[in-house]
């Protein structure tokens, strides 16, 4: 892009990053989003929550500045930061709810991350860049290498490098990081980490501007049902195909692996205890930053779930519209039918082929049979020779109890980020069988819609077997084992 003068200038007054910038309540603004979206990671807040938070702070800022500072009301502020000429805030409604829900938008977080970079950093590293360029060369060169002679000569090298260093390390000979590389690559991995959570915003906000161009074209299109669908899908195949759409997927597919957030999760919780490291302070999300990417990914898969509901909506009224044209004709076909009663026309008119009518007579029809009433013994119940009888079993119901099971799940937590639920059960056996198991499951299962308060992810890739003890019903202990997928709880 050319940064000329009038490029500059359409910028200025078209983008709502730079209006915010030059926007005389910019400290407002951008504070309180960072603070509420930006930091925690949060995507979606209802119009009622932020209100709220927006009123606290503006009182807040009225008790420093004074009564005059910030006149408006809260609602007053956020319905003009969502208008079309500011932009920074995304205001809309979920399906089935009547309640405003707001999010950031992608040039919101642009200025706000440009004003984070402003501040002094108490530690610029170079090295780990450099490094990482390098590496970056190094895949792109090996990546692209037709010659099957030069991928083996590097690969051959790098088993040469690694057989030396492994040969080092068993002379004793373990080189070990100082505490100035460590920072520098643990800032930049903080850096990246940030700017791939704003990246998720831009990835939704553009899936977002397909959905919103499919809906006008559905809205104003005249043709055939196949022709637009045939547009349509070529743009959604498009999108997927595109070096986004294929990055952004192979991102996805390496995220939702168990094994690689396991690692990620060890690896994290091993460079975050190291000294150097926590004389950073770094955030505290840092531990749970891969938990963020699968949150922001999920807002990104649902905006595409959004797309095909609404196809399907315009097949449900295309249909609907069809149907109702074919009685319009067949209704216009009775009006002229009847125009034409008492002036037929002369001559053949049209020829049928092999047609008939089908004659039904009145006396053809069955005669309505009365059914036959049961006739019912009168006899008088006696009690047996037995008269204690054990009505025990009628109330001998099992109920799993949730409480006991979210309990159990939240002091394994405290102790560790995440944990499967195979982990779970070898510290917190099944005590009622396949029906706590099944709880268990509908406990994941509402985790992974982020509801009752637990975060879970299923994943139907891996399979799991889970055992457990039962007395029979001859009194003896017999084991029963389930195969499912693997659930993994964090925190």
């Amino acid at each position: 892009m050319a940064l000329d003068h009038f490029t500059l200038t359409a910028y200025r007054d078209r983008h709502p990053a730079w209006r915010l910038l030059a926007s005389p309540h910019a400290p407002l603004v951008a504070s309180f989003l960072y603070r509420v979206f930006v930091a925690p990671n949060v995507r979606l807040i209802s119009e009622a929550n932020l209100a709220e938070m927006l009123e606290d702070e503006l009182f807040a800022l009225r008790e420093q500045l004074g009564a005059e500072a910030y006149p408006k009301a809260a609602t007053e502020y956020l319905n003009d930061w969502c208008a079309p000429d500011k932009g920074w805030l995304r205001k809309f409604y979920k399906p089935g709810t009547d309640e405003a829900q707001f999010d950031l938008t992608p040039a919101t977080e642009k200025a706000i991350a440009w004003l984070a970079s402003l501040t002094e950093r108490p530690f610029v590293g170079t090295e780990s860049r450099l490094l990482t360029l390098f590496a970056l060369l190094e895949q792109i060169s090996t990546g692209s290498e037709a010659d099957p002679a030069r991928r083996l000569e590097e690969l051959r090298r790098k088993r040469n490098e690694i057989d030396a260093e492994i040969g080092r390390v068993l002379s004793g000979d373990v080189p070990l990081m100082d505490d100035t590389a460590i920072k520098d690559r643990f800032l930049q991995f903080q850096q990246l980490a940030r700017e791939l959570l704003s990246d998720f915003r831009q990835v939704e906000h553009n899936f977002r501007q397909l959905d919103r161009s499919v809906r006008e074209k559905i809205a104003l299109w005249d043709g055939s049902k196949g022709a637009l669908l045939d547009e349509v899908m070529g743009e959604r195949d498009a999108i997927g195909d595109s070096d986004q759409g294929r990055s952004f997927r192979a991102f996805w597919d390496f995220l939702m692996s168990s094994r690689r957030q396991e690692e990620l999760s060890t690896r994290l919780d091993q460079i975050l205890d190291l000294p150097a490291v926590a004389a950073l302070k770094p955030e505290p999300r840092t531990r749970r930053v891969h938990h963020d990417w699968l949150e922001a990914g999920e807002h990104t898969q649902r905006t595409v779930a959004q797309l095909s509901q609404q196809l399907r909506r315009f097949l449900d009224d295309r249909a609907f519209q069809e149907n109702r044209r074919i009685l319009e004709l067949l209704r216009s076909i009775e009006i002229k039918a009847l125009a034409l009663r008492d002036t037929p026309p002369a001559g053949e008119v049209m020829l049928l082929d092999e047609m008939g009518a089908d004659i039904a007579l009145p006396q053809e029809r069955p005669l309505f049979a009365l059914h036959a009433k049961p006739r019912l013994a009168e006899l008088i119940l006696e009690s047996g020779e037995d008269d204690d009888i054990d009505t025990a079993r009628l109330f001998d119901q099992h109920v799993v109890d949730k409480a006991r099971l979210r309990e159990a799940l939240r002091q394994a937590l405290r102790q560790q980020s995440q944990i499967s639920l195979r982990a779970l059960l070898e510290t917190q056996p099944l005590q009622q069988g396949l029906a706590e198991l099944v709880t268990w499951l509908e406990l994941a299962h509402a985790g992974n819609r982020g509801l009752d308060g637990l975060r879970a992810t299923v994943d139907d890739d891996a399979q799991e077997i889970v055992e457990w003890a039962m007395q029979d019903s001859d009194g003896s202990t017999v084991r029963r084992r389930a195969r499912m997928p693997r659930v993994i709880f964090t925190r």
